[in-house]
């Protein structure tokens, strides 16, 4: 409702409004295990989710309409758990309060184990995609070299990852190793008092982080599958185009091939187009999370941003090069057609000016036929005249009337005739055809 002295709200004021608060992050007080499960949710429904999200302590009378904002926090004894569905995944992070004695307990990242259980762990709906730990610690020294050194203890290489975070309130270790529990492993030395609206912000944009560049990967198979059509089709529509230089190649073959490669051109594109999107959409939140580290660079150590920029780069950018070539086949196509039809309607104008021509030389033999024709009729007409007139004047021969032979009259009438026959010929002419 909107308040008395404003107009009514928009259907969508409160929805877009609070579209800013929808996921925030986590208050964790340190030190910490954040517990970090990512899921495809591909035939997954929300009812699937409340089912399993049932499962745990105390959350049987649960109810379908608090998943509906895709965002929900569950607090427990002793942890607490977020719920969040996306497009395409949905995410499970469970924070759970560490001892405070634990650096010095000699406990190891692969033994500290999340606060639910495995069986319920291992029921999540979905597909795992991405499994993280994420140890959130205090540092004891100001010195991030020998902090660096003392948490390294908590991997088991040397390939150990390193940056400071926005000057030095943070140093982040990772190694990107997906071990044989599942999990990768990620270390947080925080400063003294860190707030845990900071600390939650930390682990979040760390998550973000390789949760959205595992996904921006997920177009390299498809980049790399498509490798084989590509040049199938480049190399048939350079065929096509050779074959529009030639004149002895028909149209109708060049239609044919050039639209069994469009076809499987466009097949291509709507089944793999929004793959390259999302791969595009989702490589721009990574480095919009790598910039909000605001990285410091250790001696000697290479910083998460210059790992995922080395490493993730080279596949983003074969990504992008079938994304453009499918778009590019896809404007030669057009260009290619346009050229096709072009031929044709020239082809086309050739038949149609032959049929013309063709159509004339007939018509001047018709008119000459006709003419022919006239001018035998002007003949037949005249003798049919000149026979009745012969009969006439025989007529009057008889009875005494006629001076002169019959047949002298008749041949006198005979051009008399043939003029009036020629003169009401054309007389009908230029009454019927204005010539």
């Amino acid at each position: 409702m909107s308040p008395a002295l404003l107009p009514p709200s928009d259907e969508l004021r409160r929805v877009l409004h609070d579209e800013v608060h929808a996921r925030p992050s986590a208050r964790i007080a340190l030190p910490a295990l954040v517990t970090y499960v990512a899921v495809l949710n591909t035939g997954v429904s929300r009812a699937d989710d409340l089912t399993h999200l049932r499962g745990l302590p105390g959350q049987q009378d649960l109810h379908l309409e608090a998943l509906s904002g895709n965002f929900l926090r569950l607090r427990f004894e002793g942890f607490s758990l977020k719920w969040e569905r996306h497009s395409e995944f949905t995410r499970y992070s469970i924070v759970q309060p560490l001892p405070a004695d634990l650096q010095a307990s000699g406990a190891t990242l692969d033994a500290l184990q999340p606060a639910v259980s495995a069986d319920w762990l291992r029921a999540i709906p979905g597909r795992t995609f991405a499994a993280i730990k994420v140890l959130m610690l205090v540092r004891e020294t100001d010195n991030p070299g020998h902090a660096y050194r003392e948490a390294c203890a908590w991997f088991d290489d040397d390939a150990v990852l390193a940056s400071t975070m926005g000057g030095w309130h943070s140093l982040v270790l990772a190694d990107f190793q997906l071990r044989d529990s599942g999990f990768e492993h990620v270390v947080v030395i925080a400063e003294p008092g860190m707030p845990p609206s900071r600390a939650g912000r930390v682990c979040q944009r760390l998550l973000e982080l390789e949760t959205y560049r595992l996904m921006a990967l997920r177009g390299l198979p498809v980049a790399k599958a498509l490798g084989p059509m590509l040049a199938r089709a480049e190399t048939q529509l350079a065929e096509i185009t050779e074959g529009l230089e030639r004149r002895h190649v028909s149209e109708s073959a060049l239609l044919d091939a050039l639209i069994a490669t469009a076809a499987q051109v466009e097949h291509a594109t709507a089944e793999h187009q929004y793959r390259f999107s999302a791969t595009e959409a989702y490589h721009a939140i990574v480095e919009r999370r790598i910039a909000e580290l605001h990285e410091g660079k250790l001696p000697g150590v290479q910083t998460l941003g210059e790992f995922m920029q080395r490493r993730l780069s080279p596949a983003i950018a074969t990504v992008s090069a079938a994304a453009g070539r499918l778009s590019g086949l896809s404007e030669r196509i057009g260009r290619i057609s346009a050229l096709l039809r072009t031929r044709v309607d020239i082809a086309t104008e050739a038949q149609n000016q032959q049929l013309l021509s063709q159509l004339g030389e007939g018509q001047q033999t018709q008119l000459r036929m006709q003419a022919t024709v006239e001018g035998l009729s002007l003949a037949a007409i005249t003798y049919y005249v000149v026979s009745l007139v012969a009969y006439g004047l025989k007529a009057l021969k008889a009875e005494g009337w006629l001076p002169i032979s019959p047949e002298l009259a008749t041949g006198l009438a005979v051009p008399l005739v043939l003029a009036g026959v020629w003169w009401t010929t054309r007389r009908i002419h230029r009454r019927f055809f204005g010539h």
